[in-house]
Parts: C-alpha cells; sequence; structure tokens
C-alpha cells in the first residue's frame, strides 16, 4: 500500500529544521510575526475578544502559554484561541489567495503556545510559522475549484495544517504528527455561511477554532491517541467527502526546495481579501483627480463573480456590523470616497452608520466580468471606472493591490502598521523591545522571552 499523503507531511515536518531555511524565508517568518503581533493588538480591543476572553478565563485550564496582551497564563489549548482570534479578528491580517483563500499567520499562535510549552527558542519559532506557511499556502492550492466554490469555508483546511505545526513544536515524531493531522481535520470541517450574506463573530473564530483544534490534537496525539491516517486521500477522507478534484502531490512535491512564506501577502487595508485592489484604485483617482463625493454619480467596479456574489449582496449595501461591513464592496468603497482613507477608524459603530458614508452606498456596482475570471488567481485584476456629475470617467485598471509580494509592504511600512495598532495599548518603548526582539528572532533564547513584552500598558 502506497504511503498516505498525511504520512508524507508529517515525516517532512519532523525533520525541519532552522539550518534547512533559507535567508529570505527566515526575515519573512519576522516580518509575518510582526504583523500578527500588531493585529492582535488592534484585536485586543475589540468587543469579539472581550467576549472570547472572559469565556475562556471560566474554561481555560492551568499551564505555560501566554495569552497576548493581558500576559495571563493558560493551557496551550486556550492561549492559541484567544491569541489566534486576536490576530484574526479585524481581518487585517496576511492574505493568500489560490483555489482557495487563507490567512496563514491564523497558525501563529499553534507555534507560540506549543513552542512555549516546550521551551522553545526563536529559531523554533521561526521554523514553526514557516511550515505553518507551507501547508497552509499548499492546501490553498491544491483542491480544482478552491473548496469555497463548493461551499465550504477555508477554516477547514487550517485544521489540516495547524496539527502539523503544533506536533513540530512539541517535537513529536513522525507518526505522532500524522495522527495528530487526522484527529484534527477528521472533526473540524466549516460550513461557508459564516462568510455569506449578513455576517456575525464567526467569521473570525471560525480559523481561530481550527487552530485551537490542531493544538489539541497535537496534545492528544502525544499521549497516544490516534487519528486517521487517509483523512485526506483514503475512504470517506478530504477527497471523497468534498468532492473531486485535488491535487494532493501539489502537498509535497519540492518541499524545501523554496518556502511559500515568500508569496504570502500582507494587508493594506483592515478588510477582505478581494476589496484591495479596488480600494487601492478608488483611492487612485479620487486622489490623483481630487474628487469631492457630492462630485460622484456612480463607481463601476469589474471583478470576480465571486466578488460581485459574497461582497456586493443585498446585505453588503446596509452593513450594520464591522464584520458586514470589512466585508462589504459598497461600504468600503465609500469609505474611500469620503475619507480618502480604509483603516481600522472606518470600522467603528459610528462611522458604518455615518450619512456621508452611507450616502455613497448606493453609487457602487460590482459587476462580474468573465475576462478578469480567466487571469485569476495569477491576477487579481480590477478594472474602477468613477463616472462624475459633469460627464467625466475616470478608470483605473490594477493586477494586484499594496501588500501583493509583487508589490510589498516594507520593513518600515510593516513596523508603521504594527505601532499604529499597538500604540492605543502599549508604551513606544514597550514596543521598541517588541520589534527588536522580533528582528532579531533567531538570536532569541526563549519564546516565553517575546511573550513577557507582549503584556498591554492600558
Amino acid at each position: 500500500m502506497s504511503e498516505t499523503v498525511t504520512a508524507k507531511m508529517a515525516r517532512w515536518a519532523a525533520t525541519l529544521k532552522f539550518e534547512d531555511l533559507g535567508a529570505n524565508a527566515i526575515h519573512e517568518a519576522s516580518r509575518f510575526l510582526l504583523d500578527s503581533l500588531g493585529c492582535a493588538f488592534g484585536g485586543l480591543r475589540q468587543e469579539d475578544t472581550s467576549i472570547a476572553l472572559k469565556v475562556l478565563d471560566e474554561v481555560g485550564g492551568s499551564g505555560g502559554a501566554t495569552i497576548l496582551g493581558t500576559g495571563k497564563k493558560t493551557d496551550p489549548a486556550t492561549a492559541s484561541l484567544a491569541n489566534a482570534l486576536m490576530i484574526r479578528v479585524m481581518d487585517y491580517n496576511d492574505i493568500y489567495w489560490q483555489q482557495d483563500p487563507s490567512h496563514p499567520s491564523d497558525i501563529i499562535p499553534a507555534a507560540l503556545s506549543c513552542g512555549e510549552r516546550a521551551g522553545g527558542s526563536g529559531q523554533d519559532l521561526i521554523v514553526g510559522i514557516v511550515l505553518g506557511h507551507e501547508f497552509e499556502m499548499r492546501l490553498c492550492e491544491a483542491a480544482f475549484p478552491g473548496i469555497r466554490e463548493r461551499g465550504w469555508h477555508h477554516a477547514t483546511l487550517t485544521a489540516f495544517a495547524a496539527p502539523v505545526v503544533a506536533g513540530r513544536m512539541i517535537r513529536l515524531p513522525w507518526e505522532k504528527i500524522q495522527h495528530a493531522i487526522g484527529i484534527s481535520a477528521s472533526r473540524h470541517a466549516t460550513l461557508g455561511a459564516v462568510t455569506a450574506g449578513k455576517l456575525t463573530m464567526m467569521k473570525n473564530t471560525v480559523d481561530p477554532l481550527a487552530t485551537q483544534s490542531g493544538v489539541l490534537a497535537a496534545l492528544l496525539a502525544e499521549h497516544g491517541y490516534t487519528g486517521p491516517e487517509h483523512v485526506m486521500d483514503g475512504k470517506e477522507g478530504l477527497a471523497q467527502c468534498l468532492g473531486p478534484e485535488w491535487k494532493f502531490e501539489v502537498l509535497v512535491d519540492g518541499l524545501g526546495e523554496s518556502w511559500r512564506i515568500e508569496k504570502c501577502g500582507m494587508k493594506a487595508f483592515p478588510t477582505e481579501a478581494l476589496t484591495h485592489a479596488p480600494i487601492s484604485a478608488v483611492l487612485d483617482i479620487v486622489i490623483e483627480n481630487d474628487l469631492d463625493p457630492s462630485q460622484v454619480e456612480k463607481v463601476r467596479i469589474r471583478s470576480l463573480a465571486r466578488a460581485a456574489d459574497i461582497l456586493a449582496d443585498p446585505s453588503k449595501y446596509d452593513p450594520r456590523t464591522k464584520e458586514t461591513a470589512d466585508h462589504s464592496l459598497p461600504y468600503v468603497i465609500a469609505a474611500a470616497l469620503v475619507d480618502r482613507q480604509v483603516t481600522p477608524a472606518q470600522f467603528e459603530a459610528d462611522r458604518i452608520m455615518s450619512d456621508d458614508i452611507r450616502a455613497q452606498l448606493g453609487k457602487v456596482e460590482v459587476v462580474a466580468d468573465p475576462e478578469i475570471e480567466k487571469v485569476f488567481p495569477k491576477l487579481q485584476r480590477v478594472i474602477v471606472t468613477i463616472k462624475t456629475l459633469d460627464g467625466r470617467e475616470l478608470s483605473k485598471e490594477l493586477d494586484y493591490p499594496k501588500g501583493d509580494p509583487r508589490n510589498p509592504l516594507s520593513d518600515l511600512e510593516v513596523e508603521e502598521k504594527f505601532d499604529a495598532l499597538a500604540s492605543p495599548v502599549m508604551t513606544e518603548d514597550a514596543r521598541k523591545k517588541i520589534k527588536d526582539a522580533v528582528w532579531s528572532l533567531d538570536k532569541l533564547s526563549s519564546i516565553t522571552e517575546l511573550m513577557e513584552l507582549c503584556r498591554a500598558a492600558k
């Protein structure tokens, strides 16, 4: 009998060492960690996080894993959920989109909590971050069409990648990592309903729950718990249950020859990924032509069919929550027209309901373009045309937004994003210590040293 896909993944993960990594992959791990910590400190102030932390304080166990911001010590599974939710809750962390979208940094908390439990170093954390991005991104490439188009959410895939990271961080042998994959993946599939129509807090919670699932699975496997080895490619496994076509060789071919983390994008806006190119194009047109919203008659956006379906259904023309607003093309474009920026400030409750932004919502038209469909996902092309009341038609075509690896945020811009998100809860001195530690992560002797720095002052 041929070796299963999960066996191949687990064998490679168990033997991956820091010395195997390229210099660029190591640097990218620090960049994505700093970006994620900034998102977490911004997320610390959100209502979703406040609710979750109260519940986790009640149900969490004892342990040496640290919850970001609070400094509270708890068990690794609880810490991974809390930290992943903080990173994810603003929809501002990293983005990768091939056949499926995902946010690989959702798995960084598995590396943090399990790395702390194992007494790991900064180099161990780098391995965990690179490993999480490697398999999460490869999973995004393996389904044709992507599972999102079949009605499933990408958190389904996170449940396959998270146990690999958790298992590697607590130094499981490959056989137990394979069992951890089976445990987590066989009990955690996520319906696409969480990102369809009117959105709720669950939109940003399903991936953190999948990360927690991976950590719990690794802890069970450590003590001998078993899971199905054929969870991907066997009877009633992933391919059979979610349907064809799967190219599982994508998950294992060429492992270690290059690093997927170098191809991952960062978000310049705290919004759904397919809104980024339209936002960028509208901002360019508005600023270059010094347009006032009162001059605009219509904004026509030609994009993917899924953008029109997910981001411009009727509920997106009347957003009343942050979760719906940051997945609403009409709203983010209206905000760009009025405020000439799209930042976390545009998703405060009073801003979402403000008359000046809501007056622009009906001007936005989203049209599915078959020609754009043909070049996706290689290009995230969008064509924006703003028609003015005086008869002008101002157009802009973009193939990818700021933050894409072809137009990346600079290290300085990553720092600026971190500071903007962290400054409401951390002093300048505290932020500097974190940045210094992250940029020299490979020299850090203990992951706990970093986590101790991540205590909010406010």
